[in-house]
């Protein structure tokens, strides 16, 4: 049964999504970037125990509320951790005030058609169950498009809102992510793609279904307008997609009602390092940053 505080939130609350998801071979990126450079730790145990009292620090600095921050997406590991004693999602809606996501893909595929679509997942029914159980409101899944392949694109959009209706079927609310990448010489016209394929998928839907959608920030801004607009969709959100936390505020800015679903943009300048002091001041201030390119959008 979806909360309908969560949903209320999800839909309308000014703010932006905080990407806590990186997992895998991205998690030691984000450490390092963090400060904590590979080989400080000695299995993935450590590895993932630095990477969740990293997410702790991020969640409980004062900063860190539904005020501003409208929901956060958490990797699996992170979801089945604590903080302070109590579940990573609970304490997120409880005492944060913020909406919980949790990643739900299990890497890419090998590319095909310019495209990488999702890795099979033959356990995802037993995870969503999981994740109704913890609290859980809504899931994310990210696909990658790599060139203006019709083919490609049909096929990633296909697959994202088929396994988007198996998760809608749990009660929970997909955010549908096919990531176009920001470096491709012809990312305009994938997006135009883009856009036809998610329009034509969202028609399909049944009337009482939403999803939502994570974009990548396009080159045409206002192209996702028809998408914010549409009656299927809860909520359009936008990745940074490599792009800094300066190049991607002063696009998001150019897009109305979209909001951001940052991750890398949102950690650059944290340190490990820091004193508390001095990590809840630039957290703080990245957070001011982003909420007022989401509400300009």
């Amino acid at each position: 049964m979806i909360n309908a505080e969560m949903t209320k939130q999800a839909a309308k609350k000014d703010g932006f999504i905080a990407a806590l998801d990186q997992s895998g071979g991205s998690t030691p990126k984000a450490l390092s970037l963090y400060g904590i450079k590979e080989g400080s730790w000695s299995s993935d145990e450590e590895m993932y125990e630095l990477v969740h009292a990293m997410r702790a620090r991020i969640i409980k600095s004062p900063a860190f509320t539904g005020d501003k921050v409208m929901g956060a997406i958490l990797f699996e590991r992170t979801m089945d951790s604590e903080i302070d004693g109590i579940p990573t999602a609970k304490y997120l809606w409880e005492k944060r005030g913020v909406v919980p996501f949790l990643k739900i893909d299990k890497g890419l595929a090998d590319p095909e058609n310019d495209v990488r679509l999702m890795k099979p997942n033959p356990k995802l029914d037993a995870l969503l169950d999981r994740a109704v159980a913890k609290g859980i409101f809504g899931t994310k899944m990210r696909s990658v498009i790599d060139a203006a392949n019709p083919a490609g694109i049909a096929a990633v959009v296909a697959q994202q809102f088929e396994v988007g209706k198996q998760i809608l079927a749990h009660g929970l609310v997909p955010i549908i992510e096919p990531e176009v990448t920001i470096s491709i010489p012809d990312k305009a016209k994938a997006e135009d793609i883009l856009l036809a394929e998610l329009t034509k998928h969202l028609n399909a839907l049944p009337g009482d279904k939403q999803v939502m959608l994570k974009l990548t920030l396009p080159t045409k801004a206002n192209l996702y307008r028809p998408l914010v607009q549409h009656p299927r969709v809860m909520r359009v959100v936008a990745l940074s997609g490599g792009y800094s936390r300066e190049d991607a505020c002063a696009k998001l800015a150019q897009n109305t009602g979209v909001i951001a679903s940052f991750s890398r943009a949102l950690t650059e300048g944290l340190s490990a390092q820091q004193s508390d002091k001095e990590f809840n001041a630039a957290l703080a201030d990245t957070i001011d940053t982003i909420c007022q390119a989401s509400r300009a959008g």
